[in-house]
C-alpha cells in the first residue's frame, strides 16, 4: 500500500527504532540469556560431570565444548 501524499508530507512524531523498543529488546535478551545459562548448567552438570568421571579422552572433549560454550556466553 502507498501512503497518500498528504501522510506522506507530514512529519512522524514520537520516538522510533531501537528507542522505542528497547524495553521490549532489553527483556527479550535477558530471556536468551536464561535460556543459554540453563543450557550450560544442564551440560555441566550431566554431560561434562558424566565424562570427567568416566575420563580419557571424552573428558578433554566435554571439558573443551565446556570452555568454548563459556566463552561464547561471556562474548554476547
Amino acid at each position: 500500500m502507498e501512503e497518500s501524499t498528504e501522510t506522506a508530507a507530514m512529519p512522524h512524531s514520537g520516538p522510533h527504532g531501537y528507542i522505542s523498543n528497547k524495553d521490549d529488546y532489553l527483556k527479550r535478551l535477558s530471556a536468551l540469556q536464561s535460556v543459554a545459562l540453563g543450557l550450560l548448567d544442564d551440560h555441566l552438570n550431566h554431560c561434562v560431570v558424566d565424562a570427567a568421571a568416566a575420563g580419557g579422552p571424552e573428558a578433554d572433549l566435554k571439558m573443551r565444548e565446556a570452555s568454548a560454550a563459556i566463552a561464547r556466553l561471556v562474548r554476547s
